[in-house]
């Protein structure tokens, strides 16, 4: 994985959704806030205890992942 420091996983939180920092704050919840409309300001309103760098790193970290591609398992 690409170094994202601020993304976490952990079963126990969101069900292992990435996360950012360990809080209950997905990676999906920041990009479609993005995606309807909001922006870092209004993100940061909604969600004080997050920082600007934590939205960053989440548009970061979809990119990344919206690069990978799904290759069909062939059997043995």
């Amino acid at each position: 994985m690409k170094n994202f420091d601020r993304i976490t996983f952990n079963p126990a939180v969101m069900g292992g959704k990435p996360c950012l920092r360990g809080l209950r704050v997905t990676v999906g919840t920041v990009v479609g806030l993005i995606a309807s409309g909001y922006n870092f300001k209004d993100i940061l309103d909604l969600y004080p205890y997050l920082e600007a760098e934590d939205i960053t790193e989440a548009l970061r970290y979809a990119a990344w992942r919206s690069e990978e591609v799904e290759l069909p398992l062939v059997a043995a």
